[in-house]
């Protein structure tokens, strides 16, 4: 079912919460198609597919008082893993101004929000759509009790849709375990306002992906992603790269069917070093491989000709690789990353994760 923006408005609440608590855990996800470039008010250029993760996710807890009458502004206190985090205000801030009116009840509440992050802060590991996922899904489940006839259906829509107002790939951090988030012609109910699971057969082997994270770099990024978004703007291979992810969407349709690992390897690995080949082609232009990334993407061909493996790698806007591979090969590839590949993180330090199913209620 395709909902259209004005239906998440609401018009009316049917009860009255003076003050309680609720707790969400929300997955981070990797993509398999990048969304790199986005529109005003979160609209992504191009859409975009992931996998949502399982061990890397945020738990936050609201709570929440309501006041004796509407506040002239919003009123929160925000913890991250038990201290007070001020720097992260302003960002709340903004997420709380951009979903009022879709969340008016916003400004009657006092607010207590706690987070906390499965895996270490500075790991490297992007916690804005795990975190983003987590606060929207606090926010639907308190709207929820004020409106006891809502759909649970339209909950995680609605849910999805906040997410991205506060970090667009939140949006895909809300259900799993494959997700869908973009306008695309060939998958019917697909949306630029939120991300929505994939309609279409998928085949075993998909279900329970592997993902280890390899912590390259666990510094914070030069360039942040939302300069790097921005920067799709006026990009010399902007409209070619968009209708690359068109065309990529399209082209996993039967990979996903028949569990065609190569041509899902050659998909996948395509659109890592496609993104990464966006940064270095923009002006200013930026690189955030490092001499370790490339190091074990070569490894990884290396391993993969010798042995017939399907092990493949994606990236994100950083230095990290995700090295994905089936679950029947499982064990052959934990001992190559432990032989051959950990000497190349910080620390030696890695994240084993598989693909997960979404968000829980805690």
């Amino acid at each position: 079912m395709s909902v259209i923006e004005k239906d998440f408005v609401p018009v009316g609440y049917t009860a009255d919460n003076i003050t309680g608590k609720v707790t969400w855990k929300a997955p981070s996800n990797i993509a398999l198609v990048k969304y790199w470039g986005k529109r005003e008010n979160q609209i992504p250029a191009n859409p975009s597919i992931s996998f949502t993760l399982d061990a890397c996710n945020t738990t936050t807890t609201l709570f929440y008082v309501k006041h004796n009458s509407k506040g002239a502004d919003f009123s929160f206190d925000f913890f991250f893993e038990g201290e007070p985090k001020d720097d992260f205000r302003p960002k709340i801030e903004v997420f709380f101004k951009r979903t009022e009116h879709y969340l008016p009840f916003l400004r009657d509440y006092h607010f207590k929000i706690e987070t906390s992050n499965s895996f270490p802060h500075s790991s490297g590991i992007a916690s804005s759509a795990s975190g983003m996922a987590a606060l929207s899904l606090c926010l639907m489940d308190l709207e929820k009790q004020l409106n006891p006839e809502m759909d649970t259906d339209f909950m995680y829509r609605k849910a999805s849709f906040l997410a991205r107002l506060g970090s667009g790939s939140a949006c895909r951090s809300i259900q799993g375990d494959l997700i869908q988030w973009g306008a695309h012609s060939d998958i019917h109910g697909s949306s630029d306002k939120y991300g929505i699971q994939y309609p279409f057969q998928v085949h075993e082997v998909f279900k329970n992906y592997h993902d280890t994270i390899l912590l390259v770099d666990k510094g914070k990024k030069q360039v942040s992603s939302t300069v790097g978004h921005n920067l799709m703007h006026g990009h010399p291979y902007a409209a070619q790269r968009f209708e690359q992810a068109h065309q990529n969407i399209s082209r996993l349709k039967p990979v996903f069917v028949d569990g065609n690992l190569k041509e899902f390897i050659n998909i996948v690995e395509s659109e890592a070093l496609t993104l990464h080949a966006m940064m270095m082609t923009s002006q200013p232009y930026f690189v955030l491989m490092k001499p370790n990334t490339l190091e074990i993407i070569n490894k990884i061909w290396e391993f993969r000709k010798e042995s017939n493996s399907n092990i493949c790698f994606t990236l994100d806007a950083g230095a990290n690789v995700h090295v994905l591979y089936p679950e029947f090969e499982k064990e052959k590839v934990h001992q190559f990353i432990k032989n051959g590949l950990i000497v190349f993180c910080e620390k030696e330090q890695y994240i084993c994760d598989r693909i997960g199913f979404g968000a829980k209620k805690m």
